[in-house]
Formats: structure tokens, C-alpha cells, sequence
């Protein structure tokens, strides 16, 4: 069965509080060789049968109205995991 990821960041312009925070912990924790985290979201879909253009279509559709918030966030990827690999 594959597994359709869907990756979501904060738009780039935007603050990110959790990318912040992060990135001030690893400071504290010496990793100094970071200058900035972006935290971000992913979805995985498990679908029964191929994972084909329509149905891609389909999770973009969704993607974009369901699982991002398209004022402060960007769909950054959708790929297919297949259970032998993988597939961008």
C-alpha cells in the first residue's frame, strides 16, 4: 500500500515561534553551527491501490484547503512512499 506524504511549512515571511524556540535550545545546548530552524508538518495518507495522477490531484486539493492554512502556511511537498522506496 503506498503512503502519499504531504509537507507543510510557515510561508517564509512569517515568524516561526517553534523554529525559534528550537533554534534557541540548540544555541543553549552549544550547536552553534545552526543559524535558523523552520518547523513544519507532515501527513501521511495510506490509500489502497495505486497512487495515481488522480488521486494526487485529489490530495493536492486537499492540501490546499484542508491540511494547510494557505494564509501563513505553503504546501512544500507531496510525494509517494512505496513500500520498496521511495518516489518524489
Amino acid at each position: 500500500m503506498p503512503t502519499i506524504v504531504v509537507e507543510v511549512m510557515p510561508k517564509a515571511e512569517l515568524l516561526d515561534p517553534q523554529g525559534k524556540a528550537v533554534a534557541g535550545a540548540l544555541r543553549r545546548l552549544g550547536k552553534t553551527d545552526f543559524t535558523g530552524v523552520r518547523v513544519g508538518k507532515r501527513f501521511e495518507l495510506t490509500v489502497e491501490g495505486p497512487a495515481d495522477a488522480a488521486l494526487l490531484a485529489e490530495v493536492q486539493e486537499l492540501a490546499d484547503t484542508v491540511l494547510s492554512n494557505s494564509v501563513i502556511e505553503d504546501v512544500t511537498g507531496i510525494f509517494v512512499l512505496e513500500a520498496a522506496g521511495e518516489t518524489r
